[in-house]
């Protein structure tokens, strides 16, 4: 599995998992997008379908009737019953994420020492494979 950690600065979680999301579902694969804030969910669907940046990636709640349907889920816990292969965790709270090929931990200056702690965590983890990502100046960078 592959886990990509993304320091949020400038841009916010909505934009950055719009951003994720579309180059998931050009790949053909399905998204489950993890937060415990509602709040946030909801932001994160409307970025979704933002018609200003030309996003219109469907996606549902995972409370919603036929969320298995849906090629991007919302919801508050780790489970993807739509069949997604990548999650986004973008509370920066780190949920065990079983059975995904890939998982993106977003996090800003309140989660930084907890994303530092799942760092050195999965340090070690046989068949584990992590990136860190920094945007400087707008863009994203690969740190390590």
């Amino acid at each position: 599995m592959k886990v990509d950690f993304w320091q949020l600065s400038r841009d916010p979680a909505e934009k950055v998992v719009s951003m994720i999301a579309a180059r998931v579902l050009d790949q053909g694969e399905r998204l489950l997008v993890v937060s415990a804030d509602e709040a946030r969910r909801k932001a994160i669907s409307k970025a979704l379908w933002d018609a200003e940046t030309g996003n219109f990636l469907a996606n549902g709640d995972a409370a919603d009737p036929h969320a298995a349907r849906q090629p991007i889920l919302l919801s508050e816990r780790c489970e993807g019953s739509n069949g997604a292969s990548h999650v986004i965790f973008a509370d920066g709270n780190w949920q065990e994420p079983e059975g995904f090929e890939r998982a993106f931990l977003l996090f800003d200056e309140a989660t930084l020492e907890a994303a530092r702690g799942v760092w050195r965590a999965l340090d070690g983890t046989g068949g584990l494979e992590r990136s860190f990502f920094r945007q400087d100046d707008g863009k994203w960078t690969r740190i390590a």
